[in-house]
């Protein structure tokens, strides 16, 4: 269930110029792959591979409660599509094979509200470029937050970038979720405690070089 980094010890860091191709980590053709940043208590996790069973999904999570929550219900809904990564996203994305993301997802993040700690949101122009080498043109990058500060802070850091194009055309594409986005526990807490989500869908544009 968890993913191994190529790495040279007892490091976690991968080792400089490993490669990962996600399709070495599972017993089956698939489709695509896809991955989630951060899942929590891994319901939107589960609740796709469940839905996309010929999908490969990769999951991040730092957190060992959140690990735990979304193994159990590995075990509870026998899936067999998801691997995790228990450490920082961006160890994997370092060795993650040039366009082999489909689709990626960071919902939620923790929105580090103070200025002095904005360094530690995961969406930076530093992440946009790891995704960006990762992800293969017209791939689809999901953001959502229900924090107002940093939804203005993704948008104008990922339409900012060259990767990326943002696929919004009216107000209701970035207020609304999609049908196929579920709910989660904490985007519903959200919603009791009066507070807005936001949702951000872009494309990996195709650039000069690109195979």
């Amino acid at each position: 269930m968890k993913i191994a980094l190529p790495n040279a010890g007892p490091s976690a860091r991968p080792r400089a110029g490993a490669i990962l191709d996600p399709a070495e980590l599972f017993p089956f053709a698939a489709s695509e792959t896809w991955l989630e940043i951060g899942f929590g208590a891994g319901d939107h996790l589960a609740w796709q591979a469940a839905g996309n069973p010929a999908v490969r999904f990769l999951g991040c999570e730092p957190f060992v409660e959140g690990v735990a929550s979304l193994l159990a219900r590995v075990a509870r809904d026998g899936l067999r599509n998801i691997r995790i990564l228990d450490d920082d996203a961006r160890l994997l994305l370092d060795c993650l094979a040039p366009a082999s993301l489909d689709r990626v997802f960071i919902l939620f993040p923790d929105p580090w509200p103070k200025t002095r700690h904005h360094k530690r949101r995961i969406v930076t122009t530093e992440t946009l470029d790891r995704l960006a080498r990762a992800m293969r043109p017209g791939a689809e990058l999901r953001l959502a937050t229900d924090h107002a500060d940093y939804a203005a802070w993704m948008l104008a850091h990922a339409t900012d970038h060259p990767g990326f194009a943002w696929t919004a055309r009216a107000a209701a594409d970035w207020r609304t979720r999609p049908a196929d986005w579920p709910e989660t526990r904490y985007e519903a807490k959200a919603a009791r405690q009066g507070r807005k989500s936001y949702y951000f869908r872009f494309l990996r544009r195709a650039r000069e070089g690109d195979g």
